[in-house]
């Protein structure tokens, strides 16, 4: 959604309609999204443990539904009523520049003391580094139960594990970690001129997690990278060879000769 408002931002030089409610919109995708996909996310990183360690729980009904169904509902609808209250229904003024980007600036919420810290800590921060420590807890906690039992250290088997964890969990850090550390600046009495330009450099790095999300995840699969890459080597324009057949040549020669 938050992409597609950019594309015809840049392709029509302002907001098309010129009206608040795309505004609104706009700041629902780019903050109640953006953010909610990061909550998710954290809470995938959870389930993990809860999938490994202690699968017997999830081996009836009841089990799955408290412990899956539940967590994730009781998540998005959170996100929703938070950001939806927040943005379209809170008694606050906002400010609309229709010739800026996502409205050149932000839903007046987060003006707010108590809503804005609210959303920058719990819906933001946290999930962000909740989601990296708990998926380097899981290595750790696989590596310590198999010393505590006794198993041999199978690299191999855990390797695509830890590569995957890796691999997302810096992917979400890296690239959000930046902007969250100069918001948090701002929120401490940093000036909001200071930083403002590389401050729209992180905001689109911040899409990258998403772009590049699929590749993190499928990168445990090496069948599957095969295959991708086999489809990938036949459509490419394969060299043709071509054959020189030598034909034997006759030339008529005149019987006379002029002198």
């Amino acid at each position: 959604m938050d992409i597609n408002f950019y594309l015809v931002f840049y392709h029509y030089g302002s907001i098309l309609p010129l009206k608040p409610i795309m505004c609104l919109f706009w700041w629902f995708a780019d903050y109640g999204c953006y953010n909610g996909c990061i909550i998710l996310m954290a809470w995938l990183a959870i389930e993990r443990h809860i999938l490994i360690f202690h699968d017997r729980r999830l081996s009836n009904r009841r089990g799955r539904f408290l412990f899956h169904y539940l967590p994730s509902i009781s998540i998005v609808t959170y996100i929703l009523l938070y950001y939806i209250i927040c943005i379209f229904f809170l008694p606050c003024e906002n400010t609309y520049i229709y010739t800026l980007p996502v409205c050149g600036t932000s839903p007046c919420y987060q003006s707010d003391g108590a809503l804005g810290l609210w959303d920058f800590i719990i819906n933001t921060t946290t999930p962000t580094i909740l989601e990296s420590i708990v998926s380097i807890g899981l290595v750790l906690r696989v590596q310590w139960q198999k010393r505590r039992l006794r198993q041999s250290n199978q690299w191999r088997k855990q390797r695509r594990m830890i590569i995957q964890l890796f691999l997302v969990s810096g992917l979400n850090l890296g690239l959000n970690l930046p902007l969250f550390i100069l918001l948090f600046a701002h929120f401490c009495g940093l000036p909001s001129e200071y930083g403002a330009e590389p401050q729209l450099y992180f905001f689109f790095f911040g899409y990258f997690v998403f772009f590049l999300f699929p590749f993190a995840s499928l990168c445990q699969f090496p069948d599957l990278r095969k295959k991708i890459t086999r489809k990938i080597v036949y459509i490419l324009p394969r060299q043709q060879h071509h054959t020189a057949i030598v034909v034997p040549t006759t030339r008529a020669t005149p019987m006379n000769k002029s002198t």
